[in-house]
């Protein structure tokens, strides 16, 4: 009988479970989620499900898109608590091995992570887990490429389905463009993922407005952009920034357009939360010492807000006294 699997036909055998089909195409049923005529199939009930003529099945896994004490300064996200305010994307290095290296000299404990289909044709390539660790970072399944809410309610429930983490990260976006989010959407989806039992850390523009709504509705974190995806141009309104730092019961982290160590610090500065980047580390010249950098100017601009900035003069004011000069 005839199938399709991941967008491609294929021919299989009669009474065939979705257990052996994994076995058969050389996939490890451990590391993948598998949807039968959109709907998830359970893990548990791969041995039990029987394929038939005409499904269409869709198979996903996670690819590149702490340990230790806790420090007195933590952040805590939906009751989770984590040392690093910095959290890190896995997409854009050259392989996996840079990938890895770059996470561990960032010191984040917060990955994200993208949901694609498995190659069925060569089952046989590395993915994403057999280089970081799930046991040792938090993989934050996000919906990086969806740009309808129903696309990013869907490739969440299939990320729970093949990790089992509820915490999650949300974006959907308006257009290919500038990647800025469809904000309309994402409250629909935001809604749904709450009401569906998830944790939502939610990417959206930097409106204030917006950012209360997507509070009220059960979001556990919101994560205003600085600038468009992938564009490194920094934070370019600090203002709107700080409005939602200064409203939110709940964690604000910058998201997006972060380009060097700096804005990073800047971020920090400001009161957020954390910061989380990709294309600022995997498109350096030096993805592993940037990587580093960034880890020290989020310590450093946490450090620095936490001190409170000297206030801004508009004249001079030595630093020693004038009384008793010669």
């Amino acid at each position: 009988m005839q199938i399709i699997v991941n967008g491609e036909f294929k021919d299989v055998e009669q009474s065939l479970s979705v257990e052996s089909f994994l076995a058969d195409l050389g996939v490890d049923s451990r590391k993948v989620a598998v949807e039968r005529n959109m709907e998830i199939v359970p893990k548990t009930q791969f041995g039990s499900t029987l394929i038939e003529e005409g499904d269409k099945l869709e198979v996903v896994h996670f690819i590149g898109g702490g340990d230790g004490e806790l420090s007195t300064d933590v952040l805590e996200v939906a009751g989770r608590r984590f040392n690093s305010r910095l959290l890190v994307g896995t997409g854009k290095y050259k392989d996996f091995e840079e990938t890895a290296d770059a996470i561990a000299a960032s010191g984040a404990e917060i990955v994200t992570v993208a949901v694609r289909r498995v190659n069925i044709a060569d089952p046989s390539q590395p993915m994403l887990i057999d280089f970081v660790d799930p046991e040792k970072y938090t993989f934050l399944p996000n919906t990086a490429g969806c740009f309808t809410a129903q696309d990013a309610v869907r490739t969440l429930r299939l990320a729970r389905e093949a990790g089992g983490w509820d915490l999650v990260k949300l974006e959907v976006l308006g257009d290919e463009k500038t990647l800025y989010p469809n904000v309309t959407e994402t409250l629909d989806a935001a809604k749904q993922l709450v009401d569906d039992g998830f944790q939502v850390m939610v990417y959206t523009n930097d409106d204030p407005i917006m950012a209360k709504k997507l509070e009220d509705l059960g979001c556990c974190a919101i994560m205003p952009l600085a600038a468009p995806i992938g564009s490194g141009l920094g934070i370019q309104n600090p203002v709107h920034i700080r409005l939602i730092i200064e409203q939110s019961n709940v964690p604000v982290l910058v998201d997006a357009g972060v380009g060097t160590a700096s804005d990073a610090a800047i971020a920090m500065e400001l009161g957020c939360d954390g910061v989380l980047m990709n294309t600022a580390i995997a498109q350096a010249k030096g993805p592993i010492a940037m990587a580093e950098a960034m880890k020290l100017a989020v310590m450093a601009g946490r450090l620095a807000y936490k001190a409170g900035r000297m206030p801004k003069k508009m004249y001079a004011d030595p630093s020693s006294p004038l009384a008793g000069l010669i």
